[in-house]
């Protein structure tokens, strides 16, 4: 009862310091200034991603909100309405933010305000957790867009939803770990929450929220924290980058691609807020996703026995070649802006937008299950930078 009430006084209280950006999750007013550029002249790639973000931004879509959200067991299993609502919500946002039609504005603020004004409580197995961290961090970028219409008035609403459902369920499993041992869980648990956690302190302007998920994550006891998330390193022959080994590559390759997925997205939440958690212990994030990309590109790479909660003595050809919507983010920051040698991301990047669209999709264009939404998407449009 005491650690329950400490949380939910901390949420309700923020600390007064240095404001945050807005808009200031996954995209800027700066970045949407060049985006509405190169929509506006219909400049390739950009307009092709565009083209994809128009096909998901549907106005009949009708929003299915639940009292409770049920992942893992329980009944009904009803969590898909969620991360498919949320998905559209950011479609529409997008859509409203880059032409300004009101009617889309209005049709993503019905969605937030539908979920935000039903939705009191997530249930389940430890699966739950999932939902707490995946599913909050979507609906908060909607909301972090649709922030500047004036149409909107369920800001506060959407704010008081992740503050009060989703934040207490971030901290709780960060601090807790479901009552298991601090190296149980994988790492994009912990990944998944500190990206929920961080975005509703962006979102809240909650500066003692956002320290705490940066703090987890720079020193944290568990998986997710950074040298756990990507624990060893290699130097590449030839090149001589860094590869890094993830703390999932001898699980399989659909969740090892979902922790880099995760991590490009909590780095760049931070870089709009004008901190490099891209660029910490000499671009981590970077010698992991090489990695991974170089691997699921069907090339070898060194691996040593992972030892914790589990033994892995093999790197897992398992979902190997899993596609995601997130290289464009991590070659744009890595490759484009800083200029580093990212080939293998671009690699992949370049592999996913060569299936025929032309440019990355979002929620459901890579599996109609949960793991086809665990991803928001849409980076060649919001992210490819001009080389």
């Amino acid at each position: 009862m005491l650690l329950s009430t400490l949380v939910s006084l901390l949420a309700l209280t923020p600390s007064i310091s240095a404001a945050f950006i807005h808009p200031g999750l996954l995209s800027t007013e700066a970045d949407f200034t060049r985006i509405i550029s190169k929509v506006n002249s219909k400049t390739t790639p950009w307009y092709t991603g565009w083209q994809r973000v128009v096909s998901h931004a549907t106005l009949t879509h009708s929003p299915r909100p639940h009292s409770t959200v049920y992942r893992g067991n329980g009944s009904p299993q009803n969590y898909a309405d969620l991360y498919r609502d949320a998905a559209t919500a950011y479609a529409l946002s997008i859509y409203w933010k880059v032409t300004g039609n009101a009617t889309y504005g209005t049709a993503a603020g019905n969605i937030l305000d539908a979920w935000s004004s039903t939705l009191t409580a997530i249930y389940g197995s430890s699966d739950r957790f999932l939902a707490s961290g995946i599913y909050g961090y979507q609906l908060a970028n909607a909301a972090e867009i649709l922030r500047a219409y004036s149409g909107w008035k369920g800001l506060d609403a959407t704010i008081a939803l992740l503050r009060n459902v989703f934040y207490p369920m971030n901290h709780d499993f960060l601090v807790n770990h479901n009552g298991a041992k601090v190296n149980h869980y994988w790492a994009n648990w912990d990944l998944a929450n500190l990206l929920t956690m961080q975005a509703t302190g962006i979102l809240s302007d909650n500066r003692t929220m956002y320290d705490e998920a940066i703090t987890y994550f720079k020193t944290g006891a568990g998986n997710g924290a950074l040298t756990k998330a990507i624990w060893i390193t290699y130097s590449e022959a030839g090149s001589g980058k860094k590869l890094g080994q993830g703390q999932e590559a001898g699980r399989d390759q659909g969740h090892s691609t979902l922790d880099f997925a995760l991590l490009g997205q909590l780095a760049q939440q931070s870089w709009s807020q004008g901190d490099d958690l891209f660029g910490l212990n000499d671009s981590l994030i970077l010698a992991g996703a090489e990695y991974v990309a170089k691997y699921n590109l069907g090339h070898d790479v060194p691996y040593t026995t992972y030892k914790s909660d589990v033994t892995q003595p093999v790197i897992s050809n398992a979902s190997r070649g899993s596609v995601r919507p997130m290289w464009e983010l991590l070659y744009a920051h890595y490759g484009s802006l800083k200029g580093l040698n990212a080939s293998w991301s671009k690699a992949y990047r370049d592999l996913v937008v060569s299936d025929g669209s032309g440019a990355e999709g979002g929620g459901g264009d890579y599996g109609p299950n949960s793991g086809g939404y665990d991803q928001l998407g849409f980076g060649t449009l919001l992210f490819r930078l001009d080389a």
